[in-house]
């Protein structure tokens, strides 16, 4: 099991190299939102992210379809940015293991931390990334710039 009060830079740079779709939970269409402007990153950087947000059903953001929840996606998911409090992390990690296939990653947002759902996505061949930003990683890791 992976140590989450560390990770190597090895290990967030494998994850961010390999993973191409990410469905963003939490995802918002407002400007001033982090998951706003970090999915606005991620796109520009060539990754496909799906955001998910059961308040914004058939509408789009930064051009693309949001859907209510992560089983609705029609394509194989590589990894689960949760852009939500930490209280809903043991529910998305619930929605990603009904998943087939299951997604490489699960990554929380700076802030956002539970150790149980982690563990439990671990224990299912889940990687886990918590308390971290991707917008932040892939500058500091100097690539997909």
């Amino acid at each position: 099991m992976q140590d989450h009060d560390y990770y190597s830079d090895d290990y967030i740079r494998d994850i961010l190299l390999s993973v191409k779709t990410i469905a963003l939970t939490g995802a918002s269409p407002k400007e001033v939102r982090p998951s706003y402007t970090v999915m606005q990153f991620l796109l520009a950087r060539g990754y496909h992210v799906i955001p998910v947000n059961p308040g914004q059903v058939g509408r789009t953001i930064l051009g693309q379809k949001v859907y209510a929840k992560l089983a609705e996606i029609p394509e194989r998911i590589d990894m689960v940015d949760v852009f939500r409090n930490s209280s809903a992390v043991a529910g998305v990690v619930e929605e990603a293991l009904a998943l087939r296939p299951l997604p490489r990653v699960i990554w929380t947002q700076l802030g956002v931390w539970d150790e149980t759902a982690a563990r439990k996505a671990e224990r299912a061949g889940i990687e886990v990334v918590m308390n971290r930003c991707p917008a932040i990683e892939i500058p500091r890791l100097g690539f997909r710039s």
